[in-house]
């Protein structure tokens, strides 16, 4: 998954938008207003940090020690990073996409959900 694939996978859910908070090399993916995706432009082979269920993120960093790590420059409890170097298949990379959109969309008040 190179960095188009990995934008256009994210920009196809439901209330999805991008921007660039952090500088013109941060690539930034939001619902409602909140993360739920980040990654560098300029990362080779490609990367990003996404959000995961605590318990769940550390199985994760354990089973995938090449390609999961705790969350750069996030909260390491609640985010991982997870680089694209062949350990991880591209299902398991799009579920924790997913799994991370989830989190932060049902987070919202019902109201953005609503809206959305």
């Amino acid at each position: 998954m190179n960095i188009e694939e990995l934008r256009s996978y994210c920009l196809k859910k439901k209330g999805a938008t991008e921007s660039f908070p952090f500088g013109e090399e941060t690539l930034v993916f939001k619902v409602g207003d909140k993360i739920f995706l980040l990654t560098g432009l300029d990362s080779h082979p490609t990367s990003f940090n996404v959000k995961c269920d605590p318990e769940e993120a550390i199985d994760l960093r354990e089973k995938y020690p090449n390609s999961i790590f705790p969350g750069y420059h996030m909260s390491k409890k609640h985010w991982n990073t997870v680089v694209l170097n062949g350990e991880i298949t591209l299902d398991q990379a799009k579920e924790m996409i997913d799994h991370s959109y989830e989190l932060v969309f049902n987070s919202l008040p019902l109201k953005i959900k609503k809206e959305i």
